[in-house]
């Protein structure tokens, strides 16, 4: 016998054979965890239906506008298999259609949200009345202009916004101050702002007009306020901060509060590439 027998036969229960007539013991049930899980998450096929993020069906199910063959869903981690019987506020849900993407110029001065507690305005004081609903991919400062993109797609927005995805953003940004290149390309190491670590950057230094600047950045990560924060970190001041670029998709020629769908094929071929 050698070692690796040993070692596999080594405290191995052999089970007797069952006798003619003999009474056989029930085959015990899997555990709960075992059991094949079927379907998804009702909040997940929702947000897929572009009803609402998945946080915001979760706030609408513990308001009890969601049911199911008019009993109230009471919890988002019912599975199912489709949307039949679902409503929202009593209305029927259709099962979701094909992805869309949409180019929104958001303009200066509006917030990245449905809406605002304190009043302030929205990108949806923005939108047109007759657009069919649609959620933003991240999000764009109340100060910061330029390409928000837009989809009709709650799981797609998601799977956007996962920092894993790693998609480039490039932004303009005019401020006021002294900068050298050497110094912009330096932020492409990485560089820590009070505790905060933000990785590679791509800066180049467009055109100066005394201590007046415009600077061209591209990052991947995308984290809260980033480009603000590094120029700041820099002792610069920005005075206008515009994103011209998300993947492949570029501002363009896009009039300020216009939205414009990306075709489909071009949407197709992004959505092959991401992580």
């Amino acid at each position: 016998m050698t070692d690796k027998e040993t070692k596999s036969d080594s405290g191995k229960v052999y089970k007797a054979k069952p006798t003619r007539g003999a009474k056989q013991e029930p085959a015990k049930a899997k555990p709960p965890e075992a059991q094949v899980r079927e379907g998804q998450r009702i909040a997940k096929l929702l947000a897929r239906a572009g009803v609402a993020s998945r946080r915001e069906i979760e706030r609408m199910i513990g308001e009890e506008r969601i049911a199911l063959n008019g009993v109230t869903v009471d919890h988002p981690s019912l599975l199912l298999k489709n949307l039949t019987g679902i409503t929202v506020d009593g209305n029927p849900v259709a099962e979701p259609a094909p992805a869309k993407l949409f180019r929104f110029h958001k303009p200066n001065g509006y917030i990245t949200a449905e809406r605002d507690a304190s009043g302030k305005k929205t990108i949806y004081d923005v939108l047109p009345d007759d657009l069919e609903r649609v959620m933003p991919i991240g999000r764009l400062d109340l100060n910061t202009e330029g390409l928000l993109l837009m989809t009709t797609d709650g799981e797609f927005k998601r799977e956007m916004e996962l920092p894993k995805t790693g998609v480039e953003r490039t932004y303009r940004a005019r401020t006021f101050g002294d900068i050298t290149q050497n110094q912009l390309e330096e932020l492409y190491r990485g560089v820590i702002v009070e505790g905060m670590h933000y990785g590679p950057i791509e800066a180049n230094l467009e055109r100066r007009t005394g201590r007046n600047q415009w600077i061209e950045m591209t990052l991947t990560e995308g984290k809260n306020r980033e480009v603000r924060r590094v120029l700041e970190y820099l002792g610069l001041k920005v005075s206008r901060l515009i994103r011209t670029r998300y993947g492949p998709f570029i501002l363009g020629n896009l009039a300020k509060g216009d939205i414009e769908a990306v075709r489909r094929h071009d949407l197709v071929k992004f959505r092959r590439t991401l992580k």
